[in-house]
């Protein structure tokens, strides 16, 4: 894979919604601003669009979409986004209520995708935000006979490319953070272990492979140490080691079955699935032990596959009701609004974008922003189910 399949390195503490501005029907010339950022109940903020065509209009189309942006005509909105893309892509963006430039670049050296992506992504920091258009995800392609592999592409499900040929199961990668390199579960082995593997130089190592299972790996903000769901002492409980596997350390002694661990961004504490009096609901536990506490999930049924925001301030979730439904909650628990149809979500570093799996369509993923609720399917690799993405930060 080459280098410039690159990623976000940095975490960030960002709000989950900038400012969203609402065209006044009195006069089409006079956006007024609100602070609404309301989960799921935010309108987005306008744009119009001229000048691109084909494959980087598409690019800017959805890059945008994702993060809360909707598409008008110039009048009523609040930003206006014009260029061309002759062989390399120029772009500018005026804000249309202040007047002033806010973008005005050219780009070259790289496709033209890419080209469109660096362009998307300059216009959201210009507004304050992070951009996740030059980002990567890592998923499952699941192939026949119980067969999947971990594939690694761009955010918007472009230029994938296997990570594992083991004609084996492979499953739950998750992202190093700053680094070009997953941990991830393989049967290569026979019982499930976990594996790392560096994707600049293709170095894979067993990080945990013992005579029961060894699944569902989440690697610390820090990188240094990995949390994981061991059964090698005879229940199925939540384990922490040093990022090779070494000095193992238990966190929880249950008969219930503890999953889906993943870490808060300041490292302190790892938020998990179990059982507490025969009903799923989302723990915490200090990372460095101690009782478990639960987080309160008031509103829905059987909370699992957990994953905690960059900036701390949310954890979305699966809820199992029936179906699944995607879901979000504060991170200290409490109402939770429930978003779309779907598992397994990932945030995506801007802490307001998921990318999560539908088995709907053969299966595939989509990305959704959290605020406005706006959904996008990503490009699918076609050889079988994609799910359980992970998206880089």
């Amino acid at each position: 894979m080459k280098k410039y399949h690159c990623f976000n390195r940095l975490f960030i503490a960002a709000v989950l919604l900038g400012l969203t501005p609402l065209v006044q029907a009195q006069n089409d010339d006079a956006i007024r601003l609100s602070r609404n950022t309301e989960p799921g109940n935010t309108p987005p903020i306008w744009v119009s669009m001229s000048g691109f065509t084909g494959e980087a209009a598409a690019v800017l189309q959805f890059d945008l979409y994702v993060q809360g942006f909707g598409f008008t005509n110039a009048n009523g909105a609040q930003y206006l986004i014009s260029g061309s893309n002759n062989g390399n892509l120029e772009g500018r963006v005026m804000d249309h209520f202040n007047k002033n430039a806010l973008v005005s670049k050219a780009y070259s050296g790289a496709t033209l995708r890419r080209q469109a992506h660096a362009f998307a992504d300059d216009f959201v920091q210009a507004l304050g935000r992070k951009g996740i258009g030059q980002t990567k995800i890592a998923f499952v392609v699941e192939g026949g006979y119980g067969k999947s592999e971990v594939y690694v592409a761009d955010f918007d499900g472009h230029g994938a490319q296997p990570v594992t040929r083991d004609n084996s199961l492979a499953a739950a990668p998750c992202w190093v953070p700053g680094r070009f390199a997953v941990y991830y579960n393989s049967y290569k082995l026979g019982n499930p272990a976990i594996f790392s593997h560096d994707l600049s130089n293709g170095a894979r190592r067993t990080v945990a492979w013992y005579g029961g299972s060894s699944i569902s790996p989440a690697v610390s903000p820090n990188g240094r140490k990995v949390a994981m769901i061991l059964s090698k002492d005879g229940w199925t409980d939540l384990y922490v080691a040093d990022a090779d596997g070494g000095n193992v350390r238990r966190l929880t002694k249950s008969p219930e079955d503890e999953s889906s661990p993943c870490w808060s961004p300041d490292g302190e504490s790892i938020c998990f699935a179990t059982k507490i009096k025969e009903r799923r609901s989302l723990c915490r536990i200090s990372a460095s032990g101690g009782s478990a506490q639960r987080i309160p999930t008031t509103g829905v049924l059987n909370p699992t596959e957990p994953d905690w925001s960059p900036d701390g301030q949310w954890i979305a979730f699966t809820a199992q009701m029936g179906g699944f439904e995607i879901c979000v909650v504060k991170a200290e628990g409490g109402a939770v609004t429930e978003l779309v149809a779907g598992e397994d979500p990932s945030w995506a570093p801007n802490s307001r974008t998921l990318v999560f799996s539908r088995r709907t369509g053969g299966g595939h993923l989509s990305v959704l922003d959290v605020p406005t609720k706006q959904v996008k399917d990503v490009a699918r690799v076609s050889s079988g189910v994609n799910s359980e993405p992970s998206w880089a930060r």
